[in-house]
């Protein structure tokens, strides 16, 4: 079987073969543990069904999962191959318990098609991907709560469409985009419901004639549920990598405008802000370049995500019920997607974490005038002048306002949400919270593989 295409699923061109595996023997890699875990749940259940005779037998389970155990360890020493024959992780894990297992290796595949075999790799190559990012989208949270509780009074020129509009403060810049980050958690959170659902036992989308037990299956691999419905069970993936990217791009919307902010706010006619050398690159012929390439490819690589998004919308979009080969094109979106959004939450923290905050010229910002009228003319409100009045005499007398205090203005604005106004400790906690959370899941799906490996 090892080598031989045909014994599995037929004589193919070898053209076709090429070109219907694509990239599959790579990026299955990444599944090579999921796929060995979903197997172990399988056999288990298998083991344990009503049946007579056994599928299974205890014994059997074993032998199948300490053959499996010796897979995961060969897939994480980086040992684990997936040949041309084998086409993807699939087969490739079933050829090598063949292999040490003999006939024994052949029977894992019973009520089981490769198509609810990949879905439920993915949900659990997702699922632990997702709570990774969960815990680096915290860990840029907090690190920029950090630096906006650091520098909570030095004032920043507030900007509407990038002309100077009222005081701000760095405080509340850095921390706008930490809640910012935290709310885009309810996408997140979302994604990660929506792909805790267990597709297996689904086989090719309508069931077997066995009495399976899916519920125990869905248990035993630590999902919420199982897909109530096996048709559905097999129509949703796709679904589930498209709404994971779409989560994934808005993370990414945010991180690209904290970057382009970054950018614009470290340049010299600015210098608010300046950026860590070591994360800055060079130029090959001016000497004095110290360049936010970083920042710029997150810019690039937020619309990369919208992209991604789309392709995997439009995959599904005249696609009918039921599995279809399509759907092999999502695998690598969703990977890439995931891979990006992770590498920039990290090289974000990166920056956050050894940003240097340049008070004199930040207050050096508000030599103009004009960034105090909004304040002044709400201080005319307040000793009884109609606001438009206000308005209009603000206006008329902007060089009044020369030399007015922009830590004085700041100081003011004590309501919930002002630049005086703002709960660093809510917010921390708010992303702490959430960090247990995430880690109390991982700690429950780990202690669910520890059970399910056992032997």
């Amino acid at each position: 079987m090892a080598n031989d295409t045909a014994t599995t699923v037929g004589k193919i061109n070898p053209d076709v073969l090429a070109f219907t595996e694509g990239k599959d023997p790579i990026l299955d890699l990444a599944l090579a543990q999921s796929d060995c875990i979903g197997t172990a749940a399988h056999v288990t259940m298998l083991t344990r069904m009503n049946y007579t005779p056994a599928i299974f037998t205890e014994d059997q389970r074993r032998q199948v999962i300490l053959a499996l155990r010796d897979i995961i360890d060969e897939a994480r020493r980086g040992e684990f191959t997936i040949t041309a024959a084998d086409q993807d992780v699939h087969l490739a894990v079933e050829r090598r318990l063949t292999e040490r297992l003999g006939d024994l290796g052949k029977k894992v595949h019973t009520c089981r098609s490769r198509n609810d075999q990949v879905a439920v790799d993915i949900r659990l190559h997702i699922r632990d991907e997702l709570n990774a990012l969960a815990l680096e989208l915290t860990d840029l949270a907090d690190s920029l709560l950090t630096l906006g509780a650091n520098h909570r009074t030095v004032p920043l020129v507030g900007r509407t469409h990038l002309q100077p509009a009222m005081p701000s403060s760095v405080g509340m810049w850095a921390s706008g985009y930490a809640e910012m980050l935290l709310d885009d958690t309810f996408l997140l959170d979302a994604a990660r419901r929506l792909n805790n659902l267990c597709p297996l036992g689904s086989a090719a989308g309508y069931g077997v004639p066995l009495p399976i037990d899916r519920q125990l299956t869905s248990n035993l691999l630590a999902f919420e549920r199982p897909h109530h419905n096996v048709f559905y069970a097999s129509c949703a993936r796709g679904k589930d990598e498209a709404v994971l990217l779409a989560a994934c791009g808005q993370i990414m919307l945010t991180l690209s405008r904290l970057a382009e902010d970054l950018i614009l706010f470290s340049m010299p006619e600015f210098r608010y802000f300046t950026l860590p050398r070591d994360l800055c690159t060079g130029s090959s012929i001016m000497p004095q370049k110290y360049n936010p390439d970083v920042l710029e490819l997150i810019r690039a690589k937020a619309a990369l995500l919208q992209g991604y998004t789309t392709a995997a919308n439009v995959i599904l979009k005249a696609m009918p019920g039921g599995y279809n080969r399509d759907l092999q094109d999502t695998k690598e979106l969703y990977m890439e997607g995931l891979r990006v959004t992770r590498a920039s939450l990290r090289i974000m923290k990166l920056m956050a974490d050894s940003l240097t905050v340049n008070p004199d010229a930040c207050r050096a910002a508000f030599a103009e005038p004009g960034v105090f009228a909004t304040d002044r003319a709400l201080e005319l409100v307040a000793a009884g002048m109609p606001f438009r009045d206000a308005y209009h005499q603000v206006r008329d007398h902007l060089e009044d306002l020369r030399g007015m205090d922009p830590d004085a203005v700041i100081a003011k604005k004590t309501h919930l949400g002002g630049t005086n106004g703002i709960s660093f400790p809510a917010l921390l906690a708010r992303s702490g919270a959430y960090r247990a959370e995430i880690q109390a899941s991982q700690a429950g799906i780990a202690e669910a593989f520890r059970k399910l490996l056992t032997v």
